[in-house]
């Protein structure tokens, strides 16, 4: 099958096109002829090495971590699924790869396409669905009448989350994104380019953090006492060092990493958590439904030939794009 194969960590040695096999299935996963992946920033990290102590992947690696496409066989322990379903999926982060024609994925890590959505639209959804559904409802636990700041609400997670939250939504973008943000179902949209909103805004009940660095720190002063810092850009902490059974080493690697936000969020009344979202198929069945009520739509701001995969992620890096870059495979 025809693939995006990363051969060497960093980002001078790009992906390849190439020729790879059509992977085997277990009895409890289903093969998936992909008709569409989408590009997250994640995949560039994962290219030039950034996460190779935490994910130790064997190279050749074939990236791509969200997709849609329509089920080829079934293991002989599935039984949620048959061949002919439409199905969307965030592969677990062991068995990456949707630049490619098939990946096989375990059963419970898929779930049946929302209907109203084109393969290009679902394929959009998965990553930045349950990073914002795992960071708002689980781990924020947001409630009805919260106030919650979504950074950089005009990429991939942001437009999401925005659409996810709906009770009271503040975000950062820029002001030519605003129109967006409103329509999306923001309350208050921050210029970022004019504005510092660690001086603006107060009293946020959860802050969820696309960013890291200076962003991640102003955003300590926004949270009222007992307010909730999530971050997915990092520095990852020790509860996130527990949860991947990671060595001694990396745990307090870890632990240094993110001892100064810990302190100051401690200082301030509030607490911070590092969140890498897990694959889930009974989330993404949730939201699907959501998807299916109106109450959520897609936001693309572009589709690529499969052949342009390299230009693809060269476009997200920008940081500027708008919503999710596809990737149209079949």
């Amino acid at each position: 099958m025809k693939a995006f194969v990363v051969d060497r960590y960093g980002r001078k040695n790009g992906v390849r096109a190439g020729e790879m096999p059509v992977p085997e299935i277990r009895e409890d996963d289903v093969l998936i002829e992909i008709h569409a992946a989408s590009v997250n920033p994640l995949d560039s990290k994962i290219r030039d090495g950034e996460f190779k102590l935490i994910l130790p992947y064997r190279l050749p690696l074939i990236l791509g971590n969200d997709l849609a496409g329509v089920v080829a066989r079934v293991g002989s322990r599935v039984r949620q699924f048959t061949p002919g379903d439409e199905v969307y999926a965030r592969p677990p982060k062991d068995r990456i790869g949707a630049f490619a024609e098939f990946i096989a994925i375990k059963e419970d890590a898929v779930a049946l396409k929302p209907k109203t959505l084109s393969m290009e639209e679902a394929a959009s959804i998965p990553l930045v669905g349950l990073t914002a559904w795992q960071a708002l409802i689980g781990r924020g636990q947001l409630k009805k009448g919260q106030k919650v700041l979504i950074h950089a609400g005009s990429g991939g997670v942001g437009t999401f989350a925005i659409q996810l939250a709906k009770h009271l939504v503040a975000t950062t973008a820029s002001a030519a994104n605003a129109e967006l943000m409103k329509q999306l179902g923001a309350d208050i949209v921050i210029d970022y380019k004019k504005d510092d909103f660690s001086a603006v805004l107060k009293d946020f009940d959860v802050v969820l953090d696309t960013q890291g660095g200076n962003t991640l720190e102003r955003s300590l002063r926004v949270l009222k006492p007992g307010g909730k810092l999530i971050g997915i850009a990092g520095p990852p902490d020790p509860d996130f060092a527990k949860q991947m059974g990671a060595p001694w080493f990396l745990k307090t690697a870890m632990r240094f990493l993110s001892y100064r936000i810990r302190k100051a969020a401690k200082r301030h009344d509030v607490s911070y958590s590092f969140l890498f979202m897990r694959a889930d198929g009974e989330q993404l069945g949730g939201i699907a439904a959501l998807i299916e009520a109106g109450a959520i739509r897609p936001v693309i701001d572009r589709i690529f030939p499969f052949g342009s995969t390299g230009e693809a992620l060269a476009y997200v890096e920008t940081g500027r794009t708008k919503g999710k870059v596809v990737i149209k495979i079949r």
